[in-house]
């Protein structure tokens, strides 16, 4: 399993721009520069970006690239759903069909289980993070993330013991 470079990038980029000083935001060729990508390639993740609502530009001299909300608004988990989707789908098994129109195995599938598990895990996690938790230092952010695993654990063994 792994995530894209558009997601890797993308994440990379808006945490750039959030980060920012500027009171125009980030021109293309800075981003590209700070973040080591071509402009080309900048400009391709920056406009999913802008079509998914978390930038906006300005064109002109002093233009640039900047957040259209706070990033205590923007969730992790709606970009990355914009940069590349989720991990598991309900098309899923419509998407992996193989040469029928659907999964042979789509009436008692095991394999599904382990995806949609996964994917509720990744939501967990993802859904409860901002930019602004990303706009931080790798060990405050490593914190942060353990301790939602760790309520999102103790959540499952209350259900658990619930039932």
């Amino acid at each position: 399993m792994k995530f894209t470079a558009q997601e890797e990038y993308g994440l990379r980029i808006l945490l750039r721009i959030a980060q920012s000083h500027s009171p125009n935001g980030l021109t293309i060729p800075e981003i590209s520069q700070l973040e080591g990508l071509s402009q080309a390639n900048t400009a391709k993740i920056l406009r999913v970006l802008r079509l998914g609502g978390f930038i906006d530009s300005a064109r002109g001299q002093s233009g640039g690239y900047k957040l259209t909300r706070i990033p205590e608004l923007i969730k992790i988990s709606d970009v990355l759903e914009k940069l590349g989707g989720k991990l598991f789908k309900t098309s899923f098994c419509h998407d992996y069909s193989g040469q029928e129109t659907i999964c042979t195995n789509s009436i008692d599938c095991s394999i599904r289980s382990v995806w949609r598990a996964i994917q509720t895990s990744v939501d967990s996690i993802l859904s409860k993070l901002t930019l602004r938790e990303l706009m931080t230092d790798e060990a405050s952010a490593n914190l942060l993330v353990e301790k939602i695993s760790q309520m999102e654990e103790a959540k499952r063994q209350s259900l658990a013991q619930s039932r």
